[in-house]
């Protein structure tokens, strides 16, 4: 009499295993792969002639069709996003252990909110959507090890991010960051209470130090993604000659940025906006380049560094930024770009999206973080109308 037993091999799947309960001889499984040995048969059931000839055939097909279904689910595990089953546990992760994965887009907040605006959720939604192979790291100088966990029910945008599986949120912790570069000593002698640009020179400071030691790609919260950027080494032209240090991307323990770190502290004067950003990624890029002006839309390179046109996430210059909150008569394709930089910096007014208005930005919110405009821009108006009818 034959015995059915459940046998599943570690990380793979589960099968049913015929057994001889007289002999004890089974089929033997390993890793899923298959190996059959049949020794001693049951006597009692085993057929003669040509019966037991096709019987053996029909085992062989069996066994074959289980090995072949085995092969196939773990080929579909292994080709299936990394993320798919990460949110079940990332939130136990480490900022180490999701940065030492490699090419991660990291954003930064150094102000000491915890509500994400809408703009920022939705610069790093349409990065989680464009990079969905790719961890996205939201790092908040507001949050702790205590907090950070305890949001999700109080942050609509905290909660909208986090539920998103290749989004994680960790607290920015700058003396750490620092450990083992040149910016370490500038941080414990800088005093930040007496500097008046302390909110854009930390984050100025912060992102080299994590693009250095991790790699990957960084994107300041009003950078809208809407493809991804092929390249791996890559400085982005805010205009001919000038280098934005808003997004851009390197390997770990790439060389420009040490240089860069280095000549942030040597050059540090924290009374001139942007010396340690922008200014600070053109010098050292003019260093090591000769750059010339854009003709086109042409991207430059020198010593194996892309220097990636004003089209690829300034197609709209900081002068006419306040495009972006204008309607059109017919919207742009941005087909050269593959993000786009709104300024944020400019918007003083605090212009901002409104569901309905037609605006080239609300375009933009509805095709690359369609999430972040339905439950940030047309629900809270919703609750906002409501309200108000409520009152009367």
């Amino acid at each position: 009499m034959l015995q059915t037993v459940w046998v599943s091999s570690p990380g793979s799947w589960a099968s049913k295993k015929p057994a001889c309960r007289r002999h004890g001889k089974q089929t033997r499984w390993k890793r899923g792969f298959v190996r059959a040995i049949i020794q001693h048969p049951c006597t009692r059931h085993v057929p003669k002639g040509p019966g037991k000839a096709r019987m053996l055939k029909k085992i062989q097909i069996c066994l074959c069709f289980f090995f072949i279904s085995g092969i196939l689910y773990e080929i579909s595990l292994l080709s299936s996003c990394f993320f798919s089953y990460m949110p079940m546990s990332k939130h136990f992760l480490t900022p180490e252990q999701v940065l030492n994965l490699g090419k991660s887009i990291i954003f930064l907040e150094t102000t000491e909110r915890l509500e994400p605006p809408p703009l920022v959720s939705c610069s790093v939604e349409s990065a989680a959507r464009i990079y969905q192979d790719r961890p996205i790291i939201l790092f908040m100088k507001g949050l702790t090890n205590d907090t950070a966990f305890d949001l999700n029910s109080s942050y609509a945008a905290f909660s909208l991010l986090s539920s998103m599986k290749n989004v994680f949120i960790f607290p920015l912790q700058m003396e750490t960051i620092f450990q083992e570069t040149p910016l370490l000593q500038w941080y414990n002698e800088v005093v930040p209470e007496q500097e008046k640009n302390w909110v854009h020179i930390s984050s100025d400071a912060s992102r080299l130090a994590l693009i250095w030691k991790y790699g990957g790609i960084y994107m300041d919260t009003d950078v809208i993604s809407i493809r991804p950027i092929p390249e791996e080494s890559f400085l982005a032209a805010q205009k001919s000659r000038f280098s934005s240090n808003g997004i851009f991307g390197f390997p770990a323990h790439h060389k420009f940025i040490w240089d860069c770190m280095e000549n942030f502290v040597l050059k540090y004067n924290g009374n001139i906006w942007g010396n340690q950003g922008p200014f600070l990624m053109t010098r050292m890029l003019k260093a090591i380049c000769n750059l010339t002006d854009f003709k086109g839309t042409e991207d430059h390179s020198c010593r194996n560094i892309s220097f990636l046109n004003p089209q690829r996430f300034y197609p709209i210059p900081y002068p006419a930024w306040g495009r972006y909150y204008e309607v059109w008569d017919k919207s742009p394709n941005f087909n050269h770009s593959y993000a786009l930089h709104l300024w944020n910096f400019m918007n003083r007014n605090r212009r901002a999206v409104v569901a309905g208005s037609n605006t080239l930005v609300e375009k933009l919110y509805k095709a690359y973080c369609p999430t972040t405009y339905e439950d940030l821009i047309q629900n809270a108006e919703l609750r906002d109308f409501t309200q108000s009818e409520d009152v009367v």
